[in-house]
């Protein structure tokens, strides 16, 4: 069932606050070959030198952890994050918005919009192609957002599937749909300055208990 705007229960504010981050309570062998595959699509790509969809894959995922660390600031100012998932509908939580499997899969989504993308596009088209991906991934979230389980949950009313679309997968998208055709000097910038950022932020807000 979709849904396109956050519940506000108290039913999901109460899953919210049951969140236990990165425990191993519900830890099951899928997290081995979910990473096996991952590795697999990357060395593949290192050996068929196809530079450029792995800097779309490392932009996007550069982007994702920006965003998921921007959330669980927000979750632990505000009291709620903008999204969440719940602690039985993953095998690990890394942080309050996104379990494992979401991020590996978000880790291979920028190489899959790259490969989509024609031969020597142009602006448009790649433009075109980042609007596309980031709808179709809007409408599966709002999939996600539906389940009865609450696997995944939109916390505030006025979050849903329009927010998501443009502040979140637009961005997303434009990152790996572009940076891999910028001169390598901005692409390497882009890249340091994004994971960079995760880095640092990551070290600090963890042992600070923030995130």
């Amino acid at each position: 069932m979709f849904v396109f705007w956050g519940d506000g229960s108290d039913e999901i504010k109460e899953l919210v606050k049951s969140i236990v981050v990165r425990s191993t309570e519900n830890f099951n062998w899928t997290f081995i070959f979910i990473l096996a595959v991952v590795f697999y699509v990357y060395w593949s790509e290192v050996k068929n030198k196809e530079y450029k969809a792995i800097i779309a894959g490392f932009s996007l995922y550069g982007v994702h952890w920006l965003y998921e660390i921007g959330n669980a600031i927000i979750a632990h100012f505000f009291g709620y994050p903008l999204w969440s998932v719940s602690n039985a509908s993953t095998t690990f939580i890394l942080l309050i918005g996104v379990c494992w499997e979401l991020s590996m899969m978000f880790s291979l989504a920028g190489i899959i919009s790259y490969k989509m993308l024609p031969e020597n596009p142009t602006n448009k088209q790649k433009l075109y192609g980042a609007l596309s991906m980031a709808a179709l991934f809007a409408l599966v979230e709002s999939f996600l957002a539906g389940t009865s389980n609450h696997s995944f949950m939109w916390v505030y009313r006025w979050w849903g599937v329009l927010p998501v679309f443009v502040t979140t997968y637009i961005p997303f998208f434009l990152a790996c749909n572009f940076v891999p055709f910028w001169e390598k000097k901005n692409q390497i910038r882009f890249l340091g300055l994004i994971w960079g950022a995760v880095a640092i932020l990551l070290v600090t807000l963890i042992p600070l208990g923030v995130i």
